[in-house]
């Protein structure tokens, strides 16, 4: 039966009963003595709600604890007792302040248990808590983007199940050993293109056109045209495949899929119509500025290599420390040509012209080049060169540890992404298998005539649970199978 001691609580609705008033707690397993003045500072929390309880029911106070010892007069809570020591600090010092180690939306939740509004809670935690927060919401788009590809919901109609199926064949290498070797084959596409583009300069594989220019060998020529053509034709199949045209078309690597394929095309257009309209000298100049865009398709490589993606968002997220190594940079150019114009007129030989043509000396005497065409002849240009050598070092080396960081940072992100949406569907399969076996064993108690007993299991979440996929695509995840 449920008790409280009477001497400690009859009268604990006055302010001198209160201030006698002493609440024992077990915080799970850890016992604890706190007091009632100190607990009725925020009267709206659970503990303060218990000390002022003993006028109220017993079914009240059960809602309030998970057990209580009228021995002891000792009430459990089965909660964590390292968040508590936290969460109690705000009954003393009006904040809290979440310790290392502990999961901010798992301490959240106790926050919330314990009726602790999250106003509470100091802004370096809040930091946390927004981190954490982002990241679920990363696993979530990964959660969903892995059951997007899954069969859940069938197509409305013949065309939109090929175009998810072609769509899933391009777009998605690990869907499948087609999707697989498709993804294989334009990534050495990709690389013969760019060999033949490289061969196609070298003068001894050129031959001459009927006007004497150099022109690529045909060969080579063939090749580039196999190679445009299965990039045209996969670019066609992704773009009509794609769910939204418009986002597909915006997209930066589609871009550069389409500024790899364009010249090609613009170069024929030119070649075979552009005559009529312009001088033969004006086409060729203009074809050969369209042939240079052609290195744009080594972009796509991106495409199929997780490491490139990874350092083009490590680049994206250190672009205030890129700024400052060219900051530090610049100005240290703009330093060091001026002091070595002025420092080199008096040498009747001297190399440094103008402060302009200056900066070409200190950019590569900066970051440690040193071509040897513009060089100081005098005592103190040198010096000084010396002195722009070791400011170039340290204000290259300044900068480079926090982007490696960035680097390093984000890519162990995405693998720790990866595992936790893998362990989210997991996690998602077995609550649906759980939940089948109970529909089953329900419907078996019931075709034998016996009582139905339905015991509601408490679903086990992890420290990553995601409501947001809690209901409709578990229902999709059980039908996919």
């Amino acid at each position: 039966m449920w008790g409280l001691p009477k001497t400690r609580y009859a009268n604990c609705n006055t302010s001198e009963s209160s201030e006698e008033t002493e609440l024992f707690v077990n915080i799970g397993g850890v016992r604890q003595v706190l007091n009632g003045d100190v607990l009725n500072r925020y009267p709206e929390t659970r503990l303060a709600e218990l000390v002022n309880c003993a006028s109220r029911n017993f079914d009240t106070i059960s809602s309030l604890c998970d057990d209580y010892d009228p021995g002891k007069g000792e009430f459990y809570f089965d909660r964590d007792p390292d968040a508590f020591k936290c969460i109690i600090d705000v009954y003393y010092f009006g904040e809290i302040h979440m310790k290392r180690g502990i999961c901010p939306i798992c301490f959240i939740k106790e926050m919330e248990f314990w009726k602790i509004d999250i106003s509470f809670l100091d802004e370096c935690c809040k930091s946390n808590l927004n981190e954490k927060e982002e990241e679920l919401a990363e696993i979530a788009d990964k959660v969903k983007l892995i059951l997007d590809d899954m069969d859940g919901e069938p197509a409305a109609n013949r065309w939109e199940r090929y175009q998810k199926l072609l769509w899933k064949l391009m777009e998605k290498p690990e869907s499948s050993l087609p999707a697989r070797t498709i993804a294989i084959v334009s990534f050495f596409f990709i690389l013969i293109s760019s060999v033949v583009m490289c061969m196609g300069t070298i003068p001894d594989l050129q031959v001459e056109d009927a006007d004497g220019n150099q022109v690529e060998h045909p060969t080579l020529d063939a090749i580039e045209t196999a190679c445009i053509g299965w990039f045209t034709v996969e670019y066609l199949l992704r773009l009509v495949s794609s769910p939204n045209k418009v986002h597909f078309a915006l997209s930066f690597m589609n871009i550069i899929d389409f500024m790899a394929i364009m010249p090609f095309y613009v170069v024929l257009t030119l070649t075979y119509l552009g005559t009529a309209v312009m001088e033969l000298a004006n086409v060729q100049q203009a074809v050969q500025a369209l042939r240079i865009m052609r290195i744009a398709r080594i972009f796509k490589l991106a495409r199929h290599s997780s490491g490139l993606q990874t350092l083009t968002y490590a680049l994206k997220r250190s672009f205030k420390e890129l700024g400052l190594l060219l900051m530090y940079m610049g100005v240290g150019i703009f330093v060091f040509s001026a002091l070595g114009y002025t420092m080199e007129q008096s040498h009747p030989e001297t190399l440094f012209k103008s402060i302009p043509q200056s900066f070409w000396w200190a950019i590569i005497t900066m970051t440690t080049v040193g071509y040897g065409d513009i060089y100081p002849k005098t005592t103190l240009g040198r010096c000084n060169a010396a002195i722009s050598f070791l400011c170039g070092v340290i204000a290259i080396a300044l900068p480079i540890h926090p982007i490696i960081n960035n680097f390093v940072i984000y890519y162990n992100k995405q693998k720790v992404l990866e595992t936790a949406a893998k362990h989210e569907l997991e996690l998602m399969e077995l609550q649906s298998n759980e939940g089948a076996a109970r529909k089953a064993s329900r419907k078996s108690r019931k075709s034998s005539g016996g009582g139905v007993w339905d015991s509601s299991m408490r679903a086990s979440h992890s420290d990553t649970y995601i409501p947001l996929l809690a209901d409709s695509h578990r229902t999709r995840l059980q039908s996919c199978k």
